[in-house]
């Protein structure tokens, strides 16, 4: 989506020519295939332990909680979940802020102040799920305490696996008038009653 956004705003005359649905597919497989093969690696070291000292998670069904449960070492598990799950982020932002850095330099460019107020609201909701999507993963999975820390992985994963899905489309919706304009209806009625 960072690139897609790039092309647009700072391409826009070639944007159907740079983004022909062979590159989409392509940039869609991509993260398909990298997230296969992370969880590939994750599954196959999950499933050389040998027992486990409980067979109930009191969570969801995520790695870091399984790994608490392992009667075996699992340091390697654990220290190639935290180097994964770093690099992919890492990687992640530094692709979307590098994306968004050539944006923001094609939008301070802009003479009209209207372009720039439509290129700025084009790019804020997704760079807004991308901080909320991110921080919280790598809060999670990239945190440096080798224990979980209990209730808050649970809320933690809890928001990143549920809320943040539902609120995605809400924050998109919001550079919608017609949803602007009901919101501000909806507002200014619980205020004026």
């Amino acid at each position: 989506m960072a690139y897609d956004r790039f092309v647009a705003i700072c391409i826009p005359l070639l944007y159907k020519v740079i983004m022909s649905p062979k590159l989409r597919m392509v940039l869609v497989s991509g993260c398909y295939l990298c997230a296969l093969v992370c969880s590939l690696i994750h599954l196959s070291l999950a499933l050389e332990i040998p027992t486990f000292s409980s067979n109930v998670i009191d969570h969801f069904c995520d790695l870091p909680p399984l790994l608490s449960l392992a009667c075996s070492d699992v340091t390697v598990n654990k220290v190639l979940l935290f180097v994964i799950a770093t690099f992919k982020q890492s990687l992640s932002i530094v692709i979307i802020f590098t994306s968004y850095l050539f944006i923001l330099i094609t939008i301070l460019r802009m003479h009209s102040t209207e372009q720039r107020y439509k290129a700025f609201s084009t790019c804020a909701s997704h760079l807004t799920a991308i901080i909320v999507f991110h921080g919280m993963i790598l809060s999670i999975y990239c945190s440096s305490t080798s224990e979980n820390s209990g209730d808050a992985d649970k809320v933690a994963t809890v928001f990143y696996t549920v809320v943040i899905p539902m609120l995605i489309p809400l924050i998109y919706s919001l550079q919608n008038k017609e949803v602007n304009g009901a919101l501000k209806k909806v507002v200014n009625s619980k205020i004026n009653s």
